[in-house]
């Protein structure tokens, strides 16, 4: 991140500002616009600090010392979209292509359910073979979910990419409890740039589907991909109305064989940085550390951050690739929960217990449901 040499009134001024801002989530107040601006646009390592101490102490407060992992099961490589920042974009001729057959997924679930996570994931792309004319990769889909549900007795959470409302219907009847489909950035220009000949609306009207239709939903934002800070607040604004139950932030990974391929990512810091702010903005909501951007040597600073969940825990020897990074630390054994368990110990920290989070989720769907039912109300009155 770039610092800029400042004079000592302005660093003054700068620091009332920031711990006035600071404040306002210890006390429970909702921060502006402007204030999410303001935060975006630090640059100074000392006031990044406080930021992440505060997004820590936020976290601490709501969850006390517990954090919570997911399972991530990529089912399929396959897309039938070209997006311009993936490795698994429908014409990149260097991406890994796989179909996992329904045994082998159930069993993975199994094994990993044992090991004490408290979520599958279960990832693709929007593979052609899940959006055909006759509708039987939906079922297939929604049979795999209530086999793994039966199977492992946990959550689930879906990321099939766009799909039907009557299809999301299915998989919460299935056992899914979650929905994830990410904007990427809430910039209509930047996202056509970033998804070409897909529809903006049409994915941001998943989400609100998905939760008509009793998904609890993850939104989230990719970094590093030509964004400005005011586009970043943009898009927490839009989070914040969504009322997402999980919020993330990953920094882009340049892929070979992809138009993005020699962009220059950014550095740690700024996706860092933006997870603390979305910490401040969603005090009791789930905010990912994931293990597919830095691996295993990343998880320490994301937890300073605010990150409550470790995600893209992926067993060895399975032939499961991840998403920004398709195999590090996977055959190592760095993305297993013995390998997470000692950088949460070291950290102070400790696994919580799989009732606290079926009770957290149990909790947001009571929420979200009451919620929904609000609307309605306001909508009929009107």
């Amino acid at each position: 991140m770039e610092h800029n040499p400042i004079s000592g009134s302005e660093m003054n001024n700068t620091e009332y500002k920031l711990k006035t801002i600071l404040s306002k989530p210890r006390r429970g107040e909702k921060l502006s616009f402007k204030d999410i601006t303001f935060l975006l646009n630090l640059s100074d390592p000392g006031q990044i600090d406080a930021v992440f101490k505060t997004a820590a102490d936020l976290r601490r407060r709501y969850f006390d010392d517990k954090i919570f992992f997911y399972g991530f099961l990529n089912i399929s490589t396959y897309c039938r979209n070209d997006c311009r920042f993936c490795f698994y974009r429908r014409s990149n001729p260097k991406s890994r292509r796989y179909r996992k057959e329904f045994p082998e997924i159930v069993s993975a679930a199994a094994g990993m359910a044992g090991s004490g996570i408290h979520l599958i994931d279960l990832t693709m792309g929007e593979d052609p073979a899940l959006f055909n004319g006759d509708g039987a990769g939906y079922d297939r889909l929604v049979a795999l979910v209530n086999a793994v549900r039966q199977t492992t007795g946990l959550p689930i959470m879906v990321s099939p990419g766009v799909i039907p409302a009557s299809v999301l219907c299915r998989l919460s009847e299935a056992g899914a409890d979650w929905y994830a489909c990410y904007q990427e950035t809430h910039q209509r220009r930047l996202f056509d740039r970033l998804r070409p000949g897909q529809d903006f609306d049409l994915r941001l009207e998943a989400k609100q589907q998905a939760r008509s239709h009793g998904l609890l939903i993850e939104e989230g934002l990719l970094c590093g991909v030509g964004e400005t800070p005011v586009d970043l607040a943009d898009s927490i604004e839009v989070m914040r109305h969504l009322d997402a139950d999980q919020v993330r932030v990953m920094r882009f990974v340049p892929q070979q064989g992809t138009p993005m391929a020699k962009t220059i990512p950014p550095d740690s810091c700024r996706e860092m940085l933006i997870m603390a702010v979305l910490r401040l903005i969603f005090p009791d909501r789930l905010i990912p550390a994931s293990l597919d951007i830095d691996g295993l040597r990343g998880l320490k600073q994301r937890l300073e951050a605010g990150a409550n969940v470790i995600t893209s825990i992926v067993p060895p020897g399975s032939g499961l690739a991840g998403v920004a990074r398709h195999s590090l630390d996977i055959e190592d054994g760095k993305r297993t929960m013995p390998a997470v368990l000692k950088v949460l110990k070291d950290g102070g920290l400790r696994p919580a217990a799989e009732d606290a989070y079926c009770s957290w989720i149990n909790d947001r769907h009571r929420a979200t449901s009451a919620s929904l039912l609000q609307r309605k109300v306001a909508c009929e009155s009107v």
